[in-house]
């Protein structure tokens, strides 16, 4: 179990203020991938640069494809840079993999499949492990699935508890990333929407 699939459980299970669009997924589970990295000691940041250090196996396949993608050569690549490469179309392919890598009869294909939040969802050893996590106001999980709108019930609490808390630096450098990420990316939709508003209504003009 890594972060990137506990945070997807928790945008399937967890009810958010708004819907998780998949382009804001995606940059997030880039974000919660490069942590994973950096707690693994694969990567380190030099500034906002991720710079490899190991070329060890991780034993996740996603977060080993995500190693081998990395930019080896100087200046390396950006977190925010590495947000939009890795994350295009990464919220699919985690949802591809736990379908094909969950055990038979364990549900995650239906479970992916179901729009209804109000259907029981199906259980299994991932939702569950992502759960306690999520339950347990973990820091990391929690603060990635604060930048996708998906707040803790006593959030006042856990905004509390990270401030007695010692925030690591790379942690605060990627979620600053993924804020300014996801930040453009919504004003990319905005730009889009006024743009079709106004074809709009170029053609009801009489």
């Amino acid at each position: 179990m890594t972060t990137p699939q506990d945070l997807l459980f928790v945008a399937l299970d967890v009810p958010a203020d708004r819907p998780v669009e998949q382009g804001d997924l995606s940059l997030a589970l880039a974000a919660a991938e490069l942590l994973d990295l950096l707690a693994a000691a694969v990567v380190t940041l030099r500034d906002d640069r991720i710079v490899p250090v190991s070329g060890h196996l991780t034993g996740d396949p996603m977060l080993d494809k995500a190693a081998a993608s990395l930019i080896r050569a100087e200046p390396y690549e950006s977190a925010e840079d590495w947000l939009w490469r890795r994350g295009d179309g990464l919220s699919a392919a985690y949802r591809d993999e736990l379908e094909h890598a969950g055990p038979t009869g364990s549900g995650l294909r239906q479970l992916f499949r179901r729009a209804d939040r109000s259907v029981e969802r199906i259980d299994s050893e991932a939702r569950r492990h992502a759960a306690d996590r999520w339950a347990r106001h973990e820091p990391l999980l929690a603060g990635l699935a604060s930048a996708l709108g998906i707040e803790e019930p006593d959030h006042e609490d856990a905004a509390a508890r990270a401030e007695d808390e010692k925030v690591d630096d790379r942690v605060a450098v990627v979620l600053a990333a993924l804020g300014d990420a996801l930040t453009e990316l919504e004003a990319v939709r905005q730009r889009r929407r006024i743009e079709e508003d106004a074809f709009d209504n170029v053609w009801r003009a009489p």
